[in-house]
Parts: structure tokens; sequence; C-alpha cells
């Protein structure tokens, strides 16, 4: 099989689909792999670093999508992109379907196959998604405590407090990877935590890991109370291939106080505040009824090394499987779960 990998041409994404050692052990096993130049720059992968396993470089992004059978990248096609798809040319990648309606549409139209990252399951587990959500978890406390700054209009704490200042509170909607890995550094910068879940089982591990937090059902009534009293909130839901449930309505930014943070990680599958909207690495706030709104969906991007890395190691099982042929997509219960689009045809339920 031909594979190729392309220059990411999203708004601030560094990451790149492969690494040069990943590249070697499919070329070993008698594929043919193109890079477009400079691809995994952005990772600190130099062109020269891939010609070495073996891969040959093209110049532009044509090139890829006009030689290769697999296009491995890591964000959603983008319309210039769209574009140059051919019929039965498969894209290996993140998707976010349920958040981009004409992008799914035009797919379909394109008669492609689409295996998307997010929705590769094994054992009720999302593994590729899983060390990305890590990542922006972790980054999610990163960002808020910046834009706490007054500089960001922030209200002007210190998340982890001083001696004698009390330290901020964060709030945390979702239990799952991304909001787990949140309250793993906003614990370690000692501020206090409050997490929302409706799973009782994910409630049960957030109580018996984070023993100081508070771990409420979600619903209305906890939601206002808590937050009232947040300085950081971190939209953590998720439900796979379905776009995020609005969880804090317009209405709710009032008993918020001024200057507090929402960095909704949900935006890649819509965003969990109706307020939230898209933003950028390169322009990653906005502020709306004064409340500063992080909304970048693709938050790994901006540590791209450690994020290109992680997610090779999440893929490179599954490109595997893939790369046997097409009979193996459907004898392969993960790569199914993740094949949404096949020769133009949805084969899974999409809810926008």
């Amino acid at each position: 099989m031909i594979i190729g990998v392309p220059k990411e041409i999203k708004v601030e994404e560094y990451r790149v689909g492969l690494i040069p050692s990943f590249v070697k052990d499919i070329i070993k096993d008698g594929h043919k792999v193109f890079i477009q130049e400079n691809a995994g720059v952005g990772a600190g992968f130099s062109d020269n670093d891939y010609k070495e396993v073996g891969a040959e470089i093209v110049k532009g992004l044509e090139d890829i999508y006009k030689k290769c059978d697999l296009i491995v990248k890591v964000k959603e096609p983008q319309e210039e992109e769209i574009k140059l798809l051919s019929e039965g040319q498969t894209l290996f990648t993140f998707c976010h379907f349920s958040s981009n309606r004409n992008m799914t549409e035009k797919l379909i139209e394109k008669k492609v196959n689409c295996i998307a990252y997010e929705l590769v399951e094994e054992n009720g587990n999302l593994p590729i998604l899983k060390p990305m959500s890590e990542i922006a978890g972790k980054l999610s406390i990163q960002e808020g405590m910046k834009y706490l700054e007054k500089e960001y209009c922030g209200k002007g704490i210190l998340l982890s407090g001083v001696e004698n200042v009390e330290s901020g509170n964060v709030l945390i909607i979702g239990g799952g990877v991304v909001g787990y890995s949140a309250g793993i550094i906003a614990e370690g910068i000692g501020a206090k935590i409050t997490f929302l879940e409706i799973a009782e089982n994910k409630i049960k591990i957030l109580k018996e890991r984070f023993k100081k937090a508070d771990v409420l059902y979600s619903d209305r009534e906890n939601l206002i109370s808590s937050l009232k009293k947040a300085d950081v909130i971190v939209g953590a839901a998720l439900i796979p291939g379905k776009r995020t449930p609005v969880i804090i309505k317009e209405e709710d930014l009032d008993v918020i106080e001024k200057g507090s943070v929402i960095v909704d990680v949900a935006i890649d599958e819509g965003g969990l505040c109706e307020t939230s909207k898209s933003t950028t690495h390169k322009n990653p706030i906005f502020i709306y009824k004064d409340i500063i709104h992080y909304c970048v969906p693709n938050i790994p991007g901006v540590v791209p090394k450690t994020s290109t890395i992680a997610l090779n190691y999440a893929t490179f099982p599954y490109l595997k499987e893939i790369l046997k042929g097409e009979e193996n997509w459907f004898v392969n219960k993960p790569i199914e779960e993740g094949l949404v689009i096949y020769k133009g045809k949805l084969r899974r339920e999409i809810l926008f």
C-alpha cells in the first residue's frame, strides 16, 4: 500500500501523522511512504530523518493526495484537503464528525473511507483518543491558570494560593480521561477541586483517587452551586460519536464570578458551554459576559513533540492492521468501530 503523510494545514497545528521510526517499520513490511516536505518539522522531525528510514519526500499537498492510497494525518481534513481526495482513498485521522456536518457530507460525496481515531474502540475504551485526552486535560489547568492573570482580564488570582491566601477553585465537568487528568494537575498545584459526573463507576473512581475533592452528581442544582465558586471551569464531557451536550447555558454565566475562565476541552465535539465557539492557539480566548472562554479544539497541538509521539504509539498498532487490507477492517473490531465512512456510505449514526 502507498501511505501519504501530509503537513497539517489546520491553524497552529504542528503534529504529524507518522514518526520516522514507525515509517521505517512500515517500509520494512513492503509498503511505500511519501512524506510532504517539512511535515514533521513542527514536532521535531526533519525531512532527512524520514529520508534516512526510506521515505520519499514530496513537495506539495497535492502530490500526497495524488500518489497515495492511505492518508495518515492528525486533524480532520480541511476544505483544501477534501477537494484533493479521490474516490476510494482512505483517511486515518481524527474526524470529529458530530461537530462538522458540512465536512461529513463532503467526505460522503467524495466516496472515501474514513477511519476516525476518536472512534476506534477496544474493550469499551478509546485507545487512540486517550493519550490526547490526557494531554488536553493536563494542559487545561495550565491554560486556565494563565488566563486568570489580570493581563488577560482574569480575576488576578494564583490558583495554587500561597501562605495565608487560599487556593483557587477548579470545577471539572466530566470524570473521564480529560477530567481525571485535569484533576491530577489541579491537585498537584494545591487547588480546590469539584468534579461533576453522572456515571456511578466514574464517581467511585474519582472519590477513591481524589480524597480531598468534592465529587458530585452532575445535575442543575450542583452545577449552579459549583459555578458560583469556580475560578477555572474545565469542560471535559464526551459522548463518542455524538455532539457534546450543552451543560452550561448562556444564562448560567450570570452566576459565574467576573474574570473566571472556562476551558472548554469538549469544543472539538461542539462544546459543553452554550457560548463556546472554536478559537486557535494564535487567538485562544474571547470574553463574553466578563467570562474568559478558552476554546481551542486541538489543545495537544501546542506541545507537538510530546503529542505526536504519544499519538503515534496509540495509532501504530491499528495502522498495522489497516495495512493488512480492507477485508481485515471488518474482522478487527476496533477498526470496524472507527470505520465511519466506507466507500461513501455512513456506517454508524452521527448525531450533530
